[in-house]
C-alpha cells in the first residue's frame, strides 16, 4: 500500500500572501473603499481566507454594515485575485525537489484547497507543479469545505490512494480540524507568518523544511514489517 501525502495549497506550498492582500484592497477600492490590509502584517488572515480578510477590514475601516461589504467584495476579491494570481506568489523552498523524491519513491500527492478550484488549479499550473499531484480538491469541489473531511477523503480517492496510510500537510488550524476529522495525522508547517505557534494545535509532527519532509512522513507512516522482509 503506496503512502498517500495530502498538501493544502495557501501557506503550505506556496506563500499566496501577497497576491490574495492585494486582491482583498482591490475588492475594497472597487467597492470606494481604501486599502486596509498589509503584507507582511496580515499574512496569517490572507491564510485564511478572502472572507476573513475582507472581515478584518471591515473593523479597521469601522464599516458598520460589515457583513454587506463581506458578501459585496468576495467576488470581486475573486475576479480581482485571478487577475493577477500570481505576481508576488512564490513555492517555499524545497517544495519541487521534495515533491519529486516522494513521487519516485512511489507515493501519491494530492491537494486539498479551501481555494476555489479554478483558481487553484490556475494557480498549481502557473507554479509548474500539476504533473507532480494525482488529484485537487478545492473549495466548491464538493458542497463542504475544509474542516470537513468529506474534501480530504475525496482527494485521497481521486489520486487513488489509501486513507489508511496517509496524512495531510497544512499550516492552520482548519487543516488540524481536518485531520482530526477525518482520522488521520496532521503536519504543520512552520514557515507560514505563525511561525513555530502552530505546535500549539498539536499536530503529530511539525515541519520546519521541506528538505525535512521524507524524515518526517518515515517517522509517522513507518514501513510495515512485512514489506521489509
Amino acid at each position: 500500500m503506496r503512502d498517500t501525502i495530502v498538501f493544502d495549497l495557501d501557506g503550505t506550498l506556496a506563500d499566496t500572501a501577497g497576491d490574495l492582500i492585494a486582491a482583498a484592497n482591490a475588492a475594497l477600492a472597487a467597492l470606494g473603499h481604501g486599502p486596509a490590509l498589509c503584507p507582511g502584517a496580515d499574512d496569517a488572515t490572507a491564510f485564511r481566507g478572502g472572507r476573513a480578510m475582507l472581515e478584518l477590514a471591515t473593523e479597521r475601516l469601522g464599516i458598520a454594515d460589515g457583513a454587506r461589504i463581506v458578501e459585496a467584495g468576495y467576488p470581486l476579491l475573486l475576479e480581482a485575485y485571478g487577475e493577477a494570481i500570481d505576481v508576488h506568489t512564490t513555492l517555499y523552498p524545497g517544495v519541487l525537489e521534495a515533491l519529486d523524491r516522494l513521487r519516485a519513491a512511489g507515493a501519491v500527492t494530492a491537494i486539498c484547497t479551501n481555494k476555489p478550484e479554478r483558481l487553484a488549479i490556475d494557480l498549481v499550473d502557473r507554479l509548474g507543479l500539476s504533473h507532480l499531484f494525482d488529484a485537487l480538491v478545492g473549495a466548491d469541489t464538493l458542497p463542504v469545505r475544509k474542516p470537513d473531511p468529506a474534501p480530504y477523503r475525496a482527494a485521497v480517492e481521486r489520486s487513488g490512494g489509501a486513507l489508511a496510510r496517509s496524512l495531510l500537510i497544512g499550516d492552520t488550524v482548519t487543516d488540524r480540524k481536518t485531520a482530526t476529522a477525518a482520522s488521520v495525522p496532521c503536519v504543520l508547517v512552520t514557515f507560514g507568518p505563525t511561525g513555530r505557534a502552530v505546535a500549539d494545535l498539536a499536530p503529530e509532527a511539525l515541519l520546519d523544511h521541506y528538505d525535512d519532509l521524507d524524515t518526517v512522513i518515515a517517522h509517522i507512516l513507518p514501513v510495515p514489517d512485512a514489506a521489509r522482509s
